[in-house]
């Protein structure tokens, strides 16, 4: 399985991509110290730096999976909260990204904000777009407890599948689940809009976390330790850049929810 990152940060994507035995062929990022950090751990990969000006033609029907965290703080609590209005909204162009590549699979990741941003419109724009891409789409909300982490982060994937692409496809949208595969396992809740609360719940005792945190709860809530990521992934990172790796850190995906999907998938394409 070959597998492309957009916005792809420190990696967490491509690390867990490596834990699913897919090889990584392309990461496209913009942050200067982000790309150091991909460049030195997966240094076979081919780098981009901004999607807004690169073309994704040349990679046409090459990519199993193409994945993607697209800019959070349109949507974020923790921002402003401008939404569409906000220049970082960039969902225009992964789905740009996403027609020129025509991956196999899509999995995208974003605040579990965008679900209630504007009464859910990016949210549901986001799987309309999709759709009207060739894809059958999978909204669910995973939170890194339910991958072991010591902490929540809700976060909301987009697990999308070409319909012409001739495996068997996700189910429909109101599932909440990608059913009868190991992601089922893992803690979810299907996705709700305009304050929807409605949740479901399965179990992951038999979840195998690659790797193990240990250390919780006495060590900081401000370590790569407790966003999944080991700690060989910032063995560039140097004191001067000690603001742009606890940043990094902040908006890295957990890999070991990521890996649960790839795991989901994998089963898919057997």
């Amino acid at each position: 399985m070959t597998h492309a990152s957009l916005f792809s940060g420190i990696g967490g994507f491509d690390l867990a991509a490596e834990w699913a035995g897919w090889t990584n062929l392309f990461n496209c990022e913009i942050d200067p110290f982000c790309q150091r950090v991909l460049k030195y751990h997966f240094p076979n990969a081919e780098q981009y730096t901004d999607i807004r000006t690169t073309d994704f033609t040349l990679w046409r029907d090459r990519i199993d999976v193409l994945t993607g965290g697209f800019p959070c703080q349109p949507f974020s609590v923790a921002g402003k909260r401008q939404g569409t209005d906000d220049p970082r909204h960039l969902w225009p162009e992964m789905l740009r990204a996403i027609r020129e590549i025509r991956p196999h699979w899509i999995v995208g990741e974003n605040v579990r904000g965008i679900l209630s941003w504007s009464t859910g419109l990016v949210f549901e724009q986001v799987c309309a777009d999709l759709e009207a891409a060739g894809y059958e789409v999978q909204p669910l909300v995973l939170p890194a407890c339910g991958v072991g982490a010591p902490h929540r982060r809700d976060r909301v994937w987009f697990v999308a599948h070409r319909t012409d692409a001739g495996s068997e496809t996700v189910r429909g949208r109101s599932d909440g689940v990608l059913s009868d595969s190991p992601a089922s396992d893992t803690d979810c809740f299907r996705p709700s809009v305009a304050g929807d609360t409605r949740n479901g719940r399965q179990g992951f005792e038999d979840f195998r976390i690659i790797p193990h945190w240990n250390g919780f709860p006495t060590q900081s809530p401000i370590c790569s330790g407790d966003n999944g990521i080991p700690a060989g992934l910032d063995g560039i990172t140097v004191p001067r850049w000690r603001a742009e790796s606890i940043k990094a850190y902040g908006n890295a995906i957990v890999p070991q929810v990521a890996h649960r999907i790839f795991q989901s998938i994998n089963e898919y394409e057997r």
